[in-house]
């Protein structure tokens, strides 16, 4: 299985639907919290390429985006080849 780190800010909707699309398919992930101004947002920001928003998602390191991307990716039939998913 793939690792996922999930970059969040409390209450952000998008987070909120990228956490709850993961926890549907019973992925392991680890949420790290960044609100806005603090060093877990700018690494977020760093490892992104310049991401400003949240949440951003990283699949095994690989920067896969935000929110939309992810959910991209599931309604593409890819996000389950990324997670490791058979």
């Amino acid at each position: 299985m793939s690792k996922v780190e999930i970059y969040t800010q409390p209450g952000c909707p998008y987070c909120i639907r990228a956490i709850s699309l993961l926890q549907a398919k019973n992925v392991p992930f680890e949420e790290i919290h960044a609100p806005r101004g603090s060093a877990e947002r700018e690494t977020a920001r760093e490892r992104s390429g310049g991401g400003t928003t949240v949440p951003q998602i990283f699949i095994d390191g690989k920067s896969i985006g935000g929110c939309s991307e992810l959910m991209q990716l599931e309604q593409d039939g890819q996000l389950d080849a990324l997670l490791g998913h058979r």
